[in-house]
């Protein structure tokens, strides 16, 4: 069965990569069953999170997957 994923990491600038934080290596990943599923999350999540700040931007890095 093939996967439909997006794969989140961090840029290499971003402060939550101190190790003391989340880490150079962080990556989350999320599988889908169907590439419209997968697109329709990716359009979520480049908006950005609902819970930031005025003025705060996601930092983010979205990456599509097939497997």
């Amino acid at each position: 069965m093939k996967r439909y994923g997006i794969r989140m990491t961090l840029p290499p600038e971003d402060p939550m990569r101190a190790p003391h934080l989340l880490g150079a290596a962080w990556e989350a990943f999320r599988w889908y069953s169907t590439p419209s599923d997968r697109e329709a999350a990716y359009a979520r999540l480049a908006e950005g999170d609902l819970y930031y700040r005025p003025g705060d931007t996601q930092s983010v890095v979205l990456e599509k997957l097939d497997r």
